[in-house]
C-alpha cells in the first residue's frame, strides 16, 4: 500500500516536471499565445483520440457530462492563453512562481465544491506559499501585468483541477481529457476566427516551432493531462495543486539551463522558491500520515 502511495506521488512529480518544461517550450516557440494554444490543443486531441481507438474505450457520455466537459474545456483553454501570454510579456520564472498561488485557490474552492471543512494546515501552507510569492516579487514590480495574468491562470488551473476531481468519479480519465481538449480546441478555433490576421499565413509557422508544438501537444498535454486527471482518484485536488507549486522549481532550473542569464533572478526569488518547496514537502508528509491512520 505504501509503495502505491509513493508511486503515485513520484508519478505526480514527474508530470509536474513535464509541466515545468512546458513553460520553456512556450518561451522557445515564436508564435503568439492564441495560435500556440490552438495548435497545442488540436495535436493533443488527435493523440488522445488515437489512444482511445487503440484501447477501444467507449466515448459515449450523457448530455449532462457533455455540458460539464464543455465548461472544463473552456476553462483549460483560457488558462493556457493566460499562461503563455504571461510568459510572453514577462518570463518563465515570473509566470511559474505566480502559478504557485494555485494551492491557495484550491484550498478555498475544494470545500465549496465538495462541502468539506477548510483544513487549518492547508490554509497555513497556502499562506506560506503567498509569503514565498511576496518575497519573490518584492523587487519584480516591472512585471506587474505578467503577475496579474499569471494569477488568473493560477485560479483557472485550481478551478479546473477541482472540477476534474468531481468528473473522475463518473468516467475514465482519458475520456474526460479527450472531450475537454476537443471542446477547448473548438473554443480556440472560434477565438482565432475573430482575429484579424486569421488567413493562410496563420499556418505559416517555422519548422522548429512545429517540433516544439508537437512535443507540447503530445507529451506535455495529451499524456500529462490524462495522467494527472487519473491521479485525482488517489490524490486530493489540494495536494495536486500544492505539488504543482514545484513547477516553478523544475521550470526555473530548466529555464536557467536553456536561456542562461535571461532567467537569472534576484537572490530573494530563490528564497521564495525554497518556501514553496517546504510547503510541498510538509503537505506530502501530513497527507501520508493521515492515510496511514
Amino acid at each position: 500500500m505504501q509503495e502505491n502511495k509513493l508511486s503515485n506521488y513520484l508519478h505526480l512529480h514527474f508530470i509536474v516536471f513535464i509541466w515545468g518544461f512546458t513553460a520553456v517550450l512556450g518561451k522557445l516557440i515564436s508564435i503568439e499565445a492564441i495560435p500556440l494554444v490552438l495548435y497545442r490543443l488540436a495535436i493533443a486531441s488527435m493523440f488522445l483520440f488515437g489512444y482511445l481507438l487503440i484501447k477501444k474505450i467507449r466515448l459515449k457520455i450523457s448530455t449532462k457530462q457533455l455540458l460539464y466537459y464543455f465548461i472544463g474545456g473552456i476553462i483549460i483553454a483560457i488558462h493556457w492563453i493566460a499562461f503563455f501570454y504571461a510568459i510572453k510579456i514577462s518570463n518563465v520564472s515570473i509566470t511559474l512562481a505566480t502559478l504557485a498561488t494555485g494551492a491557495f485557490f484550491a484550498s478555498v474552492l475544494e470545500p465549496l465544491f465538495f462541502k468539506t471543512k477548510i483544513k487549518a494546515y492547508e490554509i497555513i501552507l497556502s499562506v506560506l506559499t503567498f509569503i514565498g510569492i511576496a518575497i519573490i516579487f518584492k523587487v519584480e514590480s516591472e512585471f506587474s501585468l505578467g503577475i496579474i495574468i499569471a494569477l488568473i491562470a493560477a485560479f483557472l488551473s485550481a478551478l479546473f483541477t477541482v472540477i476534474n476531481a468531481d468528473f473522475i468519479k463518473e468516467n475514465d480519465a482519458s475520456v474526460i481529457s479527450f472531450y475537454e481538449l476537443l471542446f477547448a480546441t473548438f473554443f480556440m478555433t472560434v477565438v482565432a476566427l475573430f482575429q484579424s490576421d486569421f488567413d493562410l499565413s496563420y499556418f505559416n509557422i517555422p519548422e522548429q516551432d512545429w517540433i516544439y508544438i508537437f512535443i507540447l501537444g503530445s507529451i506535455c498535454t495529451a499524456y500529462a493531462l490524462t495522467a494527472s486527471t487519473k491521479l485525482l482518484k488517489k490524490i486530493s485536488p489540494f495536494t495536486m495543486m500544492l505539488t504543482v507549486n514545484l513547477e516553478p522549481v523544475y521550470g526555473i532550473i530548466l529555464a536557467l539551463l536553456v536561456f542562461g542569464n535571461d532567467e537569472k533572478m534576484e537572490t530573494s526569488f530563490y528564497y521564495g522558491a525554497i518556501l514553496i518547496f517546504i510547503g510541498v514537502i510538509f503537505n506530502s508528509v501530513i497527507k501520508l500520515k493521515k492515510n496511514d491512520k
